[in-house]
């Protein structure tokens, strides 16, 4: 930056006195840009000539087309302009189409919402891990209330209806309570058909709604603005939690997950004022919250099992052991997210610890010994297998043989 005595002098020196911009670089001892900013040399530079292009005797016509129908597609213009003499290529008329159509700006207003009013829930994917030789979608459920701004998240390994509902009954209770409505997207969880405005919900999502006494209702359709807060709370996660961080198992990932929200997530300042913590607002919505259920919905997947032979029943890509009297009945599996629960009727006749590896043969050695069991009392009934447990006692035996009864014959001489 040269003083403005200098810039005085240098123009007076080139508009006055007619002098080279390199001379009075020279005299007063300072760049030869600084001279060209200061007489503002780029005003004398020509002009490049700007060239025609093919679209422009056309471009009246696309503007008044465009502010007829807004949402014509270039393919069509491009069909309507060749019949008005258009020789060029479409990829020139789609930019032209691009640069006059009409980009309406829609407003919205702040979402305000009472304490306990409201809550939002959606998934959202992070990629695929692998557990053991199984490779498995890593999801996570969150849910974020509209007044506090509070979060509950939880990772899982798919986006199962059994997960969706675990997810709401896990966030209740760290919440204490439940809002009286949750809006959603239009996932599949929550809405199986929409027609207009018939709306017809999950049977599934129906009854956690009748246990907590809430009120689903989904967003309109290609209206991500409506759920804004659950969004932006999912790239937060992204962006404060999950960038960066390593873990071995689900269960340390969530306890991360749980750690970041307790110290981080909640201890940011509160949107609706600086004065006060999200946990202090969420603090305040509690009371408002609807009261929570006294017993937890049941979340398990309950489907019927069978095995025709072996003491095994496949699930989810490995296979849990049974007893053996109950190969060949009709039984029920009841599958948690951490144990596999085999009923036979009301009775529960075997429990597992889940596995999400892949072609793993869950077996509890009970009932391997009640085979083998099984196995050596059929085989003591059999004379090979009595034959077999005893070898012995044939050698014991005190029946004289055929043998022994032969003449021994003579030696020769």
């Amino acid at each position: 930056m040269i003083p403005p005595e200098t810039r005085a002098q240098i123009r007076r020196f080139f508009y006055a006195e007619h002098w080279k911009i390199g001379t009075i670089a020279r005299e007063l001892n300072v760049h030869p840009d600084a001279v060209r900013n200061a007489i503002e040399a780029t005003r004398f530079k020509s002009a490049q000539p700007v060239r025609g292009s093919i679209t422009d005797p056309y471009l009246g016509f696309i503007q008044q087309t465009l502010e007829a129908h807004p949402r014509l597609r270039a393919t069509r213009i491009y069909a309507m302009v060749q019949d008005r003499g258009y020789t060029g290529g479409i990829g020139q008329l789609r930019r032209a189409v691009s640069r006059l159509r009409p980009q309406p700006r829609e407003a919205f207003l702040q979402l305000q919402t009472f304490p306990g009013e409201q809550g939002q829930v959606d998934w959202a994917h992070f990629g695929h891990v692998m557990v053991g030789r199984a490779k498995r979608a890593l999801s996570c459920f969150v849910m974020t209330l509209s007044y506090s701004r509070a979060l509950y998240l939880e990772f899982f390994f798919d986006q199962t209806m059994e997960n969706f509902l675990r997810g709401h009954v896990h966030a209740f209770a760290f919440f204490q309570g439940q809002p009286r409505v949750v809006l959603y997207d239009n996932l599949k969880s929550a809405v199986l058909e929409r027609r207009g405005n018939h709306i017809d919900f999950h049977p599934r999502l129906i009854e956690l709604s009748a246990h907590y006494h809430f009120a689903p209702r989904p967003c309109q359709p290609r209206a991500g603005n409506q759920k804004g807060r659950v969004e932006r709370a999912i790239r937060y996660v992204r962006d404060s939690f999950w960038a960066g961080r390593g873990f071995t198992t689900l269960a340390e990932c969530n306890r991360q997950a749980w750690q970041w929200r307790d110290q981080i997530a909640h201890s940011r300042p509160w949107p609706g004022g600086d004065s006060i913590s999200v946990a202090d607002a969420l603090a305040q919505e509690r009371p408002r919250l609807l009261p929570h259920a006294a017993h937890p919905f049941p979340t398990e997947r309950i489907e019927p099992a069978r095995s025709a032979k072996t003491i095994y029943i496949r699930f989810d890509l490995n296979q849990y052991s049974i007893p053996p009297d109950a190969v060949g009945r009709q039984l029920t599996l009841a599958a948690s997210d951490t144990v596999v629960r085999i009923l036979d009727g009301p009775v529960e006749i075997a429990r597992h610890r889940r596995s999400y590896d892949r072609g793993q043969a869950v077996l509890d050695p009970a009932h391997q010994d009640a085979v083998l069991a099984t196995k050596r009392k059929a085989l003591e009934q059999t004379p090979a297998g009595w034959n077999s447990l005893y070898p012995r006692a044939r050698r014991c035996s005190t029946k004289p043989s055929r043998r022994a009864n032969r003449p021994r014959a003579k030696a020769p001489n």
